[in-house]
């Protein structure tokens, strides 16, 4: 009998799996419980259990996981250790510095052309990056992050960049540490507010693929980029089995790295693998026994786009708990993804987060998804809800 399980899970799981009350970094209760529900692939999708080496947990157990390591993580969860590689093994990246001293940075910073960017070391929810474009600005976020700590020890260092222009995309790919199979491209929208106004924040939607962003674009930054870096791991003596996900920066028509992710990224993902022809399971399978080279991947030529929901006040305080109408008023053939939802005793569907859902759409192209997902999201409302209006608008316009 074929099962999914989820952990925690959300309302949206509730509805095709068996949700399991443990939180994903509960590494023992969740090996408990694949053992005992006789698992037989295991697949992480956030970031924290990742670092926190779930996958070597797993792989101890010998049951069948697909992700990166602990120490393949590090991509994600340590900026300095990312840029550092990429440095080595020549991998293109905007100039940068690195500190562990705030004196130090506060001076670095005085020298600089504004704006630059700011990025806390290690994870913080997709926050830990600010871009500032006066010393003010620039002093208040390295105060935040190194002397108050808003994101941990997440701040305990930081990486300064310079500033780059151009258009930004994220490229997907799966690998089994040998083979690299690139995904469609995707781009998000990481501000809360339309036309790119306000506070970063997880992604507030996107869509795939870009125009802008060729196949042979694809097959250039998977040459430069995405190869070297798993050959690199392994030079380091560290297998990279699972997605790696390269956030891009365009620059004058070559691609340079903004940040990596050892994991799907959303909402990207949430946009990509609608699109994905093959059977995922059989990819992640082929991931984890090594031999990804055997399997063909295809893509539909479509376009997706996928706006997200969320509760007012997101990215900073928000209430939660109020019910969510609608979610069954939308066509058929559109997505609804459940983040921040919960299912009550009573039946209803609640909010439960700061991104509570993401509504994704196909068409034969960018202008059919597009008024696709925005005709549907208008069946949904809860208290509080809002979404931008300008996701995918600059592919139609």
């Amino acid at each position: 009998m074929e099962k999914v399980f989820a952990a925690p899970g959300n309302a949206g799981t509730a509805a095709i799996a068996e949700n399991l009350n443990l939180r994903p970094t509960n590494m023992e209760g969740l090996g408990k419980a694949a053992k005992e529900k006789g698992i037989d692939l295991v697949v992480v999708g956030p970031e924290a259990p990742l670092a926190s080496g779930i996958v070597n947990y797993f792989d101890n157990l010998g049951i069948p996981v697909f992700g990166p390591t602990k120490a393949a993580t590090q991509v994600e969860s340590s900026k300095v250790f990312a840029r550092n590689l990429m440095e080595k093994y020549g991998i293109p990246f905007p100039k940068s510095a690195i500190f562990s001293s705030y004196s130090e940075a506060r001076e670095y910073l005085q020298e600089q052309r504004l704006p630059v960017v700011i990025k806390a070391d290690g994870l913080a929810a997709g926050k830990g990056v600010i871009i500032v474009s006066s010393l003010a600005e620039a002093h208040k976020a390295l105060g935040d992050i190194m002397e108050a700590k808003i994101f941990g020890s997440a701040g305990d260092s930081v990486i300064i960049d310079e500033y780059v222009s151009g258009r930004e995309v994220s490229l997907i790919a799966f690998t089994d540490g040998k083979t690299v199979s690139p995904m469609v491209p995707a781009c998000d929208y990481k501000k809360i507010g339309d036309n790119d106004q306000g506070p970063n924040t997880g992604g507030m939607g996107s869509y795939s693929p870009p125009g802008f962003f060729s196949a042979g674009m694809t097959e250039k930054v998977t040459k430069d980029i995405l190869v070297p870096t798993v050959k690199a791991m392994a030079e380091e003596g560290i297998l990279y089995k699972g997605v790696l996900y390269a956030g891009l920066m365009i620059v004058d028509g070559e691609p340079v790295v903004l940040e990596f992710n050892a994991r799907f990224g959303d909402p990207e993902t949430q946009v990509v693998l609608p699109l994905l022809k093959t059977d995922l399971v059989d990819i992640l399978v082929a991931v984890v026994r090594g031999n990804l080279d055997r399997v063909k991947i295809e893509w539909s030529a479509e376009a997706c786009v996928g706006v997200v929901a969320a509760s007012a006040g997101y990215p900073e305080s928000y209430k939660t708990g109020f019910p969510i109408q609608g979610i069954d008023n939308v066509d058929r053939d559109v997505l609804v993804f459940h983040a921040g939802t919960k299912l009550g005793n009573d039946g209803i569907i609640y909010t439960d987060g700061g991104r509570v859902l993401t509504v994704a759409g196909m068409g034969k192209d960018m202008a059919e998804a597009r008024e696709k997902v925005y005709r549907n999201i208008h069946n949904i409302y809860f208290g509080g809800c809002y979404y931008r209006k300008d996701i995918a608008l600059r592919e139609v316009a």
